[in-house]
Formats: C-alpha cells, structure tokens, sequence
C-alpha cells in the first residue's frame, strides 16, 4: 500500500516588505486571501496571522537559498514578487562603483536566485506568477544611469524567463512605476536629486502599484506574460 504526502499550501513570496512598494503588495496579498513570506533587511512592521517574516540581506546568497529552503518546506509558491530596490545617484566623473554593484546585487542578481529556485517549481506544478518591480526610468535617465541598467535588466530577464515558462501555465512580468511616494525618496544618498512629478502633478501611490501586482497574480491575467507594464501618471503621454 502506498501513501501519498498531502499536498503544500499555496503561498506568495514577496521580497522588501518592511515598506514602501513591497510592504504595499503584501498588504494587498494579505487581504486576497494569501498567505505571504516576506523577506527583507528590515524588520515588517506589519501584524498579520498569515504573515511570515524573514529579516535578512537578500543579497547574502547563501542566506537567501537557506531561507528559500525553509519556504519550500512548508508552502507551494504560486506567486513571487520581488520589489526590494534601492537607489543610488551620481552623473559621470562621481559614478560610485560600489553602490552600481549593490543596484545590480538587489536587483538583477537577486531576482535571478529567485527565479532559478521558484520558477521550476511553478512549471512542475502547472500553474505561477512573478513579478518584477522595474521602474520607469530604465530607458535611461541622467544622473541615474546604474539604477537604469537594472531595473532595463529586469525587462530582459523577465521576457526571457517567460518565453521559457508559457507553456507551463506561468507568468513573468514587470510593473514599472514612475516616482513613487515611498521612504526611498527621502534617503540620504539621493539627498541632491528631487524626483520629478508625473505630468499629472502627483506622486505614484504604492498602493496603486500593489493593485496592479495583485492583478497580475489572478487567473484573468493568465494571457500576459514577458510584459513591462508601465504605471507613469502621464509620463509616457505626449502632449
């Protein structure tokens, strides 16, 4: 006779919940009924029974697998959503090596470790979401040309993992806001830059980014995969 193991719960991973756009999506996720794992370097300040919090530098990677192990021990992971960033400035002549390498670190490197771990899982089970938090400026902008090229490098890995996922019943996809009313605008390595206002004279609401995220997890979004969706308050609307 033989015996089956009962199937894991369904959960969503969801990377820089201590604030802003991160902790956002979780709130969002939390009240549609998921049960989230947050992972951040700060601890969450939210309080909620299907929160878990895992307070660690994603950029650790032997820290990250650890911590990916322990997830997967306990839930199936259906949606994964990584919106930990952090943004450095400087214009050429004061281009700060180590903080281009950190962007790349958080961004690029770190989203690849999640997907390599969590994407083959949802192709075996037929059935998953990621997101990827991008932003409007990857086309390229002056002053910020390092945090540009990762977050342009999200567009490229999200439109190649999807090519290798569709027929598998997941998505890849990346949400890409303009200035968003989060603490990273009042972080002290930007304190020389202001963030220009979207054309329609107001800053992106993380919440209207969590919104469209939450979107993408749902069955109805099934059909868009390998996209960089934009959410630019008017930005990209010629006048």
């Amino acid at each position: 006779m033989t015996s089956t193991m009962p199937a894991l719960p369904p959960c969503a991973i969801v990377t820089g919940t201590s604030s802003g756009i991160g902790q956002a999506i979780a709130v969002k996720l939390l009240s549609e009924g998921w049960h989230v794992h947050g992972i951040d370097i700060a601890p969450s300040k939210l309080q909620n029974a299907s929160l878990t919090s895992w307070q660690l530098d994603l950029t650790q990677t032997d820290a990250l697998a650890n911590t990916l192990d322990q997830i997967l021990g306990q839930h199936l992971p259906q949606v994964l959503v990584h919106a930990a960033g952090v943004l450095r400035v400087g214009s050429l002549g004061s281009l700060d090596m180590q903080a281009g390498h950190l962007m790349w670190q958080l961004h690029v490197e770190v989203a690849t470790q999640l997907a390599n771990k969590v994407l083959p899982i949802m192709q075996q089970a037929g059935k998953g979401r990621m997101v990827l938090v991008g932003s409007r400026v990857s086309s390229g902008i002056a002053g910020r040309s390092q945090y540009a090229a990762s977050k342009a490098a999200l567009v490229s890995l999200a439109r190649s993992w999807a090519a290798e996922c569709i027929a598998d019943g997941v998505t890849v996809n990346v949400v890409s806001p303009s200035a968003t009313d989060t603490p990273m605008l009042q972080d002290p390595a930007r304190a020389n830059t202001t963030p220009r206002l979207p054309p329609m004279g107001r800053l992106i609401q993380p919440d209207e980014v969590a919104a469209l995220v939450a979107y993408l997890t749902r069955p109805e979004a099934a059909a868009i995969t390998g996209q960089d969706i934009a959410i630019c308050g008017g930005t990209s609307v010629q006048r």
